[in-house]
């Protein structure tokens, strides 16, 4: 990946700035109030759904892991995807740029907390969002995911991790990709599919997180969601093995145009346990929904994966909308809230502002802590 085609050369107004990190905060707390509103009914069926809370089903945060509004390791892994991704921008002043390696370092960080009692107070290189104890929780992770982080070695594109495995687990972390708003589409792709392959192989898996990532990408941008969509058909057009997530993206487009939205046209579209039907639930309810509250109660009243397909229909309606369009009484009960929107914030910074955190002139050495290049 070229530092040259990579590099953010847009010169941010400050009116700029503030519409980006709307976007992102609403990107990031979007997505974890999608995933906790799914997280107490991840297993259940629609059916059990309704009878436990009513022919709506959910229609509010529900008990999951001991509280109200808790997140799974969805949100954990976007997060880390986030805190990842800023490393890497700050590692290009020691001459060092391959993204993915930054990003597998962070999803290590990240494995590290469903093992370990809490951080290591002793090691100074790992940032700070690795030494947030309430992150060292096991939020039902992905079996894939812990198995292609299991060691060292960090799975590639051509030599990747659980070759046959094309579980949701690459796309509810990839929002972030679709952030790098001075990237270009095919990059932000290339990026998130490099960064799948780490924990899942199969062509499927890795195809629906880039397609995710473009779709963000031009959210971000400001285009409309449907527009969006169909940029993400055009990339994803030219891929090998791309059969199976067209063909999703297609059938959430015409579930649009098949009448009124109900949880029946969700299921239709499959449970969300694959990366591709993943990506078409949240699609689909994003599209039709008549607001944010709409939009992710449809996305997890449904028989399957419901935290995941609420967490990235939360991703896709917020960098849509901004932080302020998202429910307040859910974002203000959120587990993690503070941590969301720290690692929002210093994403917008260093994104729009790196020069004046560090670079050759100098570094803010609050921010090296922060954020270690080592």
């Amino acid at each position: 990946m070229s530092e040259e085609v990579a590099t953010m050369t847009a010169v941010w107004g400050r009116a700029q700035q503030q519409d980006f990190r709307s976007r992102v905060r609403g990107c990031l707390l979007g997505g974890a109030v999608g995933d906790a509103l799914g997280a107490g009914i991840e297993f259940d069926s629609l059916e059990a759904i309704r009878q436990a809370y009513g022919a709506e089903g959910v229609t509010d945060y529900v008990p999951a892991f001991g509280r109200r509004g808790a997140i799974t390791d969805d949100t954990q892994m976007t997060l880390f995807t986030a805190e990842g991704l800023i490393r890497a921008q700050v590692r290009r002043d020691s001459g060092a740029w391959h993204p993915p390696t930054d990003v597998h370092r962070a999803y290590l960080r990240w494995a590290a907390t469903q093992s370990d009692w809490g951080p290591d107070e002793r090691r100074k290189d790992t940032g700070w969002l690795a030494r947030e104890e309430w992150l060292y929780s096991r939020r039902a992770p992905g079996r894939a995911c812990l198995a292609g982080l299991g060691d060292d070695r960090m799975g590639t594109v051509d030599q990747p991790k659980n070759p046959n495995s094309k579980g949701c687990g690459t796309v509810m972390r990839s929002a972030p990709f679709g952030l790098l708003v001075g990237w270009e589409p095919q990059l932000v792709f290339q990026l998130a599919i490099e960064c799948a392959a780490q924990t899942h192989g199969h062509a499927t898996g890795m195809l629906a997180a880039g397609a995710f990532a473009v779709i963000i990408h031009a959210l971000a941008r400001g285009e409309a969601l449907d527009h969006a969509v169909q940029q993400s058909l055009a990339v994803l057009g030219s891929r090998p093995g791309h059969e199976e997530t067209t063909d999703a993206l297609r059938r959430a487009l015409g579930a649009v145009r098949q009448g009124l939205p109900t949880a029946n046209r969700v299921e239709a579209l499959g449970e969300g346990w694959t990366a591709d039907e993943a990506l078409a639930i949240a699609v689909y309810c994003a599209l039709v929904a008549e607001d944010v509250r709409h939009g992710l109660l449809l996305a997890v009243n449904h028989s399957g994966d419901s935290d995941s397909t609420g967490s990235v229909c939360g991703n896709l309606l917020g960098v849509q909308h901004g932080e302020t369009a998202l429910p307040p009484a859910w974002v203000a009960e959120l587990e993690g809230r503070g941590t969301i929107l720290q690692i929002a914030d210093d994403f917008a910074m260093e994104m729009t502002q790196a020069p004046a955190l560090h670079g050759p002139a100098g570094a803010s050495s609050a921010w090296l802590e922060r954020y270690p290049n080592a």
